[in-house]
């Protein structure tokens, strides 16, 4: 185990590598100033000029790729013009509209952010993962025809309508629950759960439609198989089968594919935060984007890169643990 995870750990420190070098060709070695945009439209040359010196434009390209990781590694110094900043690790830069630290700002919208993930990744795993069991078990009938159409509906609704839709009954027509107002869970865990609620179905119920799909086609294969076939003509009871053979077999694909889509979350909610006015990652990439403020923007895309190959590590780890067949090489 230590030395697969030496190895991946090995093999995601190059993955992030290639994946700094692509992001920072893409965003300030293409055509474009970024001594331009971090100055804004009203400056003149001699300001440009002073903003692309105190940003080390002028370096060759590999000593700012340099400069780009050593911030991120062990921090940087910026000069403001009356003062030198120092950013610590990790450092994306200053922000071009406020001058912010980046990570300042990343850590700030987290929260939110992973609250957003937590609580959708719950609810798609419970929901997901009981629709394709019953399925499974309810394999022929009227059941599982209905819970296949449910299903789809599931993927082919986009979380913006779900999320109108939810809106509309439970804020608007029934007034069960407040309009989402976020609110950090360390200053009222019971708003911060209330408030969260939509959002979490919202999310939940399109992903849950795959979780869906797989548990019951995994069910279905395990239970195919010939120890399981062994274990019924020995006259272990069906719920037993299930529940303690069958099932254990079954899960280890959907905690991978869980695992994998807890890391895409952080940078795949942008809908769902927009659609609930969630101060998140997804709502600030989306305002770093139109406002071309590229260190924000690098920003998310590496923090969100990583959070994926960290949460591939997981999966494999988790797929082994809960499915002894597979062997971690």
């Amino acid at each position: 185990m230590t030395g697969y995870l030496l190895r991946r750990a090995a093999g995601a420190l190059g993955v992030l590598l290639v994946l700094s070098v692509v992001v920072y060709a893409t965003f300030y070695i293409a055509p474009g100033d970024p001594a331009r945009l971090a100055c804004g439209p009203r400056c003149n040359p001699e300001q440009i000029a002073q903003v692309r010196d105190q940003l080390s434009l002028g370096d060759p390209v590999y000593l700012q790729f340099w400069h780009f990781l050593q911030g991120i590694v062990a921090g940087h110094d910026y000069s403001t013009g009356t003062a030198v900043l120092h950013c610590d690790a990790p450092c994306f830069g200053l922000s071009y509209q406020n001058n912010q630290q980046v990570t300042d700002m990343l850590i700030e919208r987290l929260p939110a952010t992973a609250s957003l993930a937590v609580g959708a990744m719950a609810v798609s795993l419970l929901l997901g993962t009981a629709t394709g069991l019953l399925s499974a078990l309810r394999r022929g009938g009227a059941t599982e025809r209905v819970l296949t159409w449910l299903t789809l509906a599931g993927t082919a609704t986009p979380v913006f309508i779900s999320g109108l839709g939810l809106l509309m009954l439970f804020c608007a027509y029934l007034a069960w629950l407040p309009f989402p107002s976020y609110v950090p869970l360390t200053e009222d865990p019971e708003q911060w759960a209330w408030n969260m609620l939509l959002p979490w179905v919202a999310l939940g119920l399109l992903e849950s439609a795959k979780y869906a799909r797989l548990t019951r086609s995994s069910l279905l294969e395990t239970l195919a198989e010939d120890h399981i076939r062994t274990f019924r003509a020995y006259g272990v009871a069906e719920r037993k089968l299930v529940t303690h053979h069958a099932l254990r077999g079954a899960v280890g694909p959907v905690i991978a594919l869980s695992a994998a889509d807890f890391g895409s979350m952080f940078g795949g909610a942008i809908l769902t935060e927009m659609m609930f006015g969630l101060p998140g990652i997804g709502a600030l990439l989306v305002h770093a984007t139109t406002t071309l403020d590229l260190p924000v923007v690098v920003a998310v895309v590496m923090v969100t890169g990583t959070a994926v190959v960290i949460a591939n590590i997981v999966a494999d780890v988790l797929y082994a643990a809960a499915d002894r067949r597979v062997a971690l090489r």
